[in-house]
């Protein structure tokens, strides 16, 4: 299986997805594009089933089984979206899906994946837990691992929004999504590249979890880091063949302060009417930002997902 997926696999994963997937509606707000100095379009992935994009890969990769590896199920780790979205492709399928959450993932997020049926395993707060954890239920069961952001399939199915984006609007010329593992970011660039080479393709990453712009500075990927963010979904290490993709596609990173997403995150609220979490604020925080990138532009921003934990709120 190649590390990447290509546009003809993206292609495939939309007709494979289709019976099951949303397709999310793209909002508009003449103040937002007011304050922006831009045409902003919002693909609302928040939307989507389960709260989050994370559907779509998520079911992309439950249904290119074939019928004997399906039968002994699926693994992922999961700090919460993707959890959920195996979790409810593996029951289209009448197949068991099984999750392994870290300590300290956020309380809605892991009801969520219990109430869609998953089997739940337990582990420590580190990537290294997870993959220990992942491999050990692996052996146990037979399952197929899923990962959250590094599987071709998975990067197929995100990839997918962009084809819907791109029908929903023309002219799209800047693209933006937030950065975490990077199967979003990666999916959407080869998708978007294939289409329409000449579109610009920027990331969002929180100031604390800036592992992808260290290492585009650097120049090679770093191996560790320690993220401190209130972005929950964004706080993954992004995977290598994802970093590969980014720079292949030359995604520009803005980091965004978590001041600067909870800012967005409330604009968005009320402008938009939509509830999402902060990881899907790190766009527009970081169209505020920086706005000379995106000045006169026809911009769409990928809104993640929804899956907020409203009594944890601060504010």
């Amino acid at each position: 299986m190649s590390a990447l997926p290509d546009l003809d696999q993206i292609r495939d994963a939309a007709a494979r997805i289709a019976p099951y997937a949303v397709v999310t509606p793209v909002l508009r707000s003449a103040r937002l594009d007011a304050l922006a100095g831009a045409e902003l379009h919002f693909k609302c992935e928040n939307l989507q089933r389960g709260g989050a994009f994370k559907f779509r890969g998520a079911c992309n990769a439950v249904w290119s089984l074939d019928d004997e590896q399906a039968a002994r199920g699926v693994v992922t780790h999961s700090s919460g979206n993707h959890g959920n979205a195996l979790a409810m492709a593996a029951a289209t399928r009448g197949i068991t899906a099984h999750v392994v959450v870290p300590e300290g993932a956020v309380r809605a997020k892991v009801d969520a994946i219990e109430q869609a049926g998953a089997v739940l395993h337990r582990c420590g707060p580190t990537q290294a837990a997870r993959e220990a954890m992942s491999a050990e239920v692996q052996r146990q069961t037979g399952a197929e691992m899923v990962h959250p952001y590094a599987d071709p399939r998975v990067m197929a199915g995100q990839g997918t929004l962009v084809l819907e984006l791109l029908r929903q609007v023309e002219g799209i010329d800047a693209l933006i999504t937030p950065l975490g593992g990077g199967g979003l970011a990666a999916g959407c660039a080869i998708a978007a590249h294939g289409l329409k080479p000449e579109l610009a393709m920027f990331g969002a990453e929180p100031a604390g979890a800036d592992d992808i712009a260290q290492s585009l500075a650097r120049g090679a990927r770093i191996e560790s880091f320690h993220p401190d963010t209130i972005c929950d979904g964004l706080r993954a290490l992004v995977g290598e063949p994802n970093f590969d993709a980014l720079r292949t596609h030359r995604t520009q990173v803005i980091t965004v302060s978590d001041d600067e997403v909870v800012a967005a995150m409330k604009l968005l609220w009320r402008e938009l009417k939509l509830v999402i979490e902060p990881s899907s604020a790190t766009v527009l925080a970081a169209v505020l930002k920086q706005p000379e990138h995106f000045a006169g532009r026809r911009v769409g921003l990928v809104l993640t997902g929804g899956n907020v934990d409203l009594d944890a709120l601060p504010w």
